[in-house]
């Protein structure tokens, strides 16, 4: 073990808040792992990041259990630890409400949203309780209000239930859950930049200031919004 350097799994690593936190994070003096399902940006990022003695970049499904699980496989078999995990990979929200949306776009969503984020927390668990470590989830603003019409904000719901009930079953474990619930962020879900929007690096710092708690402290949830603009 090298409480030092400690070991940060983040899923849908290879752009915005999971790169974003990458990068943080490894100046931070953690080692990584790091999953997408872009090989190419993974790999990109990897060299950036101290090459292969401090990271891993390795392609990864979140709706694919088995990929999970060989992951934490690899990541025992590199680091001997694994301290941390940030439940990150999503996908955006489509058009159309639940009038005219396109019921497949719906599917992949639920399915990498809601189903992805179990999936992680489900294959990491065992090593994450052998290190009493930290659990991460990126939630959203979303999941904490109605948003007209929208299946991805149902999805942000559900992870914040799921944050919730996870805390529940880990009580004395030693383990932490925090949720990381951002407003609108500039991330490559949009095509155009917004005008009124956080930098992915605003909610990588608020992943940082969770995992930098001593072990006593719980930080159960970060809601970070942009500050608003004068009407």
């Amino acid at each position: 073990m090298q409480p030092d350097q400690p070991v940060l799994l983040i899923t849908g690593a290879s752009s915005g808040i999971g790169a974003a936190t990458a990068r943080i994070a490894h100046q931070a003096g953690y080692r990584l792992v790091l999953t997408a399902r872009s090989e190419d940006k993974l790999k990109s990022l990897q060299a950036k990041l101290g090459g292969h003695s401090k990271t891993l970049a390795l392609t990864c499904d979140v709706q694919q259990k088995e990929d999970l699980d060989q992951v934490v496989k690899q990541t025992l078999n590199t680091f001997g630890q694994l301290d941390a995990v940030f439940a990150n990979a999503g996908r955006g929200g489509t058009p159309g409400g639940f009038t005219d949306a396109d019921a497949e776009q719906w599917k992949e969503m639920l399915l990498t949203n809601v189903l992805g984020v179990a999936h992680t927390i489900q294959s990491t668990l065992p090593a994450i309780k052998e290190s009493s470590g930290h659990i991460l989830i990126t939630g959203s603003v979303a999941g904490r209000v109605p948003i007209k019409g929208s299946m991805y904000s149902a999805t942000k719901w559900a992870v914040s239930g799921i944050g919730y009930n996870l805390r529940e079953e880990l009580k004395g474990t030693g383990v932490r859950v925090t949720l990381i619930e951002p407003g609108m962020v500039n991330t490559p879900f949009f095509d155009e930049e917004p005008d009124h929007a956080l930098q992915d690096e605003d909610i990588a710092n608020a992943v940082l200031y969770a995992l930098s708690q001593p072990p006593h402290v719980d930080v159960n949830e970060i809601l970070v919004r942009p500050v608003a603009k004068s009407s």
